[in-house]
């Protein structure tokens, strides 16, 4: 087994609040149990959801009690530093992209995390660590979506609510990729301006243009699907304009919109990871045309701004320099 450090830095929590709760300690490095990977962190990504992982709000919806010092962040990229019994394709110095909703072992605000081997796969080329970082929960939530629930194919109309966000962006360029045609619903116009640049081929203000407008000027006979990464409002006149016969889903954690009246279904769904779904995702990376907007990198020591900064306006992902890469 290649040689680990004894102890490294991580970003934990010692009990659940706000951002302020975020601290610098140093903890033992974990060593692989068998079938895990242990990868040395070189950037973490801050996903929407970290700050409701951070209060606690997983825990009691899941009825569990972690053991504090608590380590948050559910995806990373960085390199291979050990590889547990059993573990077969992956070696010591490569290039890898991580995630692992809810570890046990302890997320990757730190500078080393053991990972189960299923979720750990080689970075696709093209893709570098900033972006391999942040790219895998909102990538495989947004594939998901598209192809496990709405299964939507080339030529069909498709509305992303949310679609200058994480989970969003990656739809944008996802169903682009496949043909599909995309209305970007997305926030300001710099929010616009990136799904255009994506593959949308509209884009509208979610929260200054006439959506409505927008929506009857792309799919006047009404929407084939709707991935609603986002809700509100927006989402409502988004759900209200799929077609009967079309369909639209919304990731667990984003608000139902009301069941159209048409009749169209709208489907909840999880994002949790497999290998099945990493696989895909990264094959559709390599195919080109997909990659994730990194907004801003934020040094480990930082997390409790990457905290605030992310329950404020950006585009795509936030993410953490762990140790560079």
């Amino acid at each position: 087994m290649t040689s680990l450090p004894e102890t490294m830095r991580a970003v934990v929590i010692d009990r659940f609040g706000g951002p302020e709760v975020l601290r610098v300690a140093r903890l033992p490095v974990p060593h692989p149990a068998e079938g895990e990977v242990v990868v040395r962190v070189a950037y973490a990504g801050v996903g929407q959801w970290d700050p409701f992982e951070r209060e606690g709000g997983y825990a009691q919806m899941l009825g569990v009690q972690p053991a504090f010092p608590y380590v948050l962040g559910s995806e990373g990229s960085g390199t291979v530093a050990a590889v547990g019994r059993g573990v077969e394709g992956l070696e010591a110095g490569q290039p890898v992209i991580a995630v692992g909703f809810l570890n046990p072992r302890g997320g990757f605000y730190a500078e080393y995390a053991a990972v189960d081997a299923d979720l750990v796969v080689p970075i696709p080329p093209g893709l570098d660590l900033r972006a391999a970082a942040v790219i895998a929960g909102v990538g495989l939530t947004a594939l998901r979506g598209l192809d496990d629930v709405l299964g939507v194919r080339a030529g069909e109309t498709l509305a992303v609510v949310g679609a200058s966000g994480g989970v969003g962006h990656l739809a944008v360029q996802l169903a682009a990729q496949q043909g599909v045609r995309v209305l970007a619903v997305a926030s300001g116009g710099d929010g616009t301006a990136l799904a255009a640049r994506l593959g949308a081929e509209a884009a509208v203000d979610g929260r200054g243009g006439d959506v409505a407008a927008a929506l009857a000027a792309f799919a006047p006979e009404g929407l084939d699907a709707a991935l609603l990464a986002a809700g509100g409002p927006v989402a409502e006149v988004v759900a209200a304009h799929v077609a009967p016969r079309g369909r639209g889903a919304f990731p667990t954690g984003v608000v139902p919109p009301a069941e159209p009246a048409g009749g169209a279904k709208l489907m909840e769904y999880q994002g949790e990871p497999d290998r099945d779904i990493l696989q895909r995702l990264v094959s559709r990376i390599a195919a080109g045309g997909v990659t994730a907007h990194v907004d801003a990198l934020f040094p480990l020591e930082a997390a409790a701004d990457a905290h605030r900064a992310v329950e404020r306006h950006h585009l795509g992902k936030l993410g953490l320099r762990v140790q560079g890469g």
